[in-house]
């Protein structure tokens, strides 16, 4: 039988749960940034007050500070379960698919087509379409209006042979629908066409076997995974080498700068490490077994699934039979992740959103760069949604206290 997620010993793990001016608050605005694990910030505080230095150089402060770069790297990858060179730590995931354009965009011939969808976030959509200029053709994989789903057939007929690229989500940031990444990879390999897959949403309920997706290039934003405010990017190394170097000609001896072209944030890379120590300390509390990055991560994947899944069914339940609300994408649990986005019926979201945040709910209302898809799915982009969302660490007496403020606010 599986362990249940411990919730104190979690908990214990983020400062934010001890912060006093956070206190009564629930915090449902996960999928804009979680709180960052305690030793995320310890690191972060070690680097800058030991090694906040050139690293590399010859002193040993300088030394110590690129092993814990590498360290954070190496351990990313074990997680991943992909090589410690296929992991980019750029600014942000918006930066890491902008440099991927430009790099894209080099290799690209006109005429040559790239499909997207109007499912993602605007980051894995907008840097493709501003190729157009160049002469490369843009095909839109579209969701179903009402559902907001992508249908797996339709893209069957976007690919021709002139198809080089599909970009699309791991799950949306409001739809929040799970789509079969490794099925659609698959079906792309198969057409010769290269995959980027946006898993932002994603990530922070747990980081996937990148190597099983099948994805050529991966992306996720490490502080919506407890880390540091850093864009993760895996390369697979075939793709890399298509790629080629986008930074300074004379880094080209190291692949690790090839997609960071303004230079790593020394101190934050580093930190990044903390984000495997807690899972690592997490698997450890609830499980004996000793086993690979990989291994390990379905593990904590799955106690975060299962935590989340029960707060999860109880709240899109509430939300599903509420005559005041309506309810963007499945009300199926066990198809998505857990963000909820909703739109009330009499008053505006942002009118909603300020009565929850007024009874201590920490939520947000807008398009959240998802524009092109609540335009594909008649929402008024100038108002959005309000957005719900929760990981691993949210307790019942939060998902309470949100649905509680819910009743209240829509009554």
């Amino acid at each position: 039988m599986a362990p249940r997620l411990d919730l104190a010993f979690v908990r214990s793990h983020f400062p934010a749960f001890k912060e006093p001016s956070l206190a009564g608050q629930a915090f449902f605005d996960n999928a804009g940034g979680s709180y960052a694990c305690q030793a995320v910030i310890d690191h972060l505080d070690q680097y800058y007050r030991e090694t906040k230095l050139q690293p590399y150089h010859l002193h040993p402060a300088a030394q110590k500070a690129g092993a814990q770069m590498d360290l954070s790297h190496e351990r990313l990858a074990s997680y991943l379960n992909v090589k410690a060179s296929e992991v980019h730590l750029g600014p942000s995931t918006s930066q890491n698919t902008y440099v991927l354009a430009q790099a894209f965009g080099k290799i690209l011939k006109a005429g040559d087509e790239i499909i997207v969808t109007n499912q993602d976030h605007e980051a894995n959509i907008g840097v493709w379409r501003a190729l157009e200029v160049r002469g490369i053709v843009i095909k839109e994989w579209q969701v179903d209006a009402k559902t907001g789903s992508l249908d797996i057939n339709d893209l069957e007929t976007l690919f021709t042979e002139r198809t080089k690229l599909l970009a699309f989500t791991h799950c949306s940031n409001i739809v929040a629908e799970i789509n079969p990444v490794a099925e659609i990879c698959t079906r792309a390999k198969a057409k010769g066409v290269a995959t980027v897959v946006d898993g932002v949403s994603f990530a922070g309920h747990g980081l996937p076997n990148v190597d099983a997706l099948g994805a050529d290039i991966y992306l996720f934003s490490l502080y919506k995974a407890y880390g540091t405010h850093l864009g993760v990017m895996v390369i697979r190394d075939a793709m890399a080498d298509k790629l080629g170097n986008q930074a300074h000609y004379f880094n080209k001896a190291y692949r690790q700068k090839w997609f960071v072209p303004a230079g790593p944030d020394h101190a934050q890379v580093a930190a990044s490490r903390g984000v495997l120590d807690y899972f690592d300390a997490l698997h450890d509390h609830h499980f004996d077994a000793t086993d690979s990055g990989a291994e390990k991560a379905q593990r904590v994947r799955n106690l975060f699934h299962d935590a989340e899944q029960v707060l999860l069914a109880k709240l899109l339940n509430f939300v599903d039979q509420h005559p005041r609300l309506t309810l963007l994408g499945t009300a199926d649990p066990a198809k998505r992740a857990a963000t909820v986005s909703i739109i009330p019926k009499g008053q505006t979201p942002q009118e909603l959103a300020q009565k929850l945040v007024d009874q201590g709910i920490i939520c947000g209302a807008g398009h959240f760069y998802a524009v092109r898809l609540l335009e594909a799915m008649g929402v008024d982009t100038s108002t959005g949604v309000v957005r719900l969302s929760f990981v691993h660490y949210t307790n019942d007496e939060e998902m309470d206290q949100l649905i509680e403020a819910l009743d209240k606010a829509l009554s």
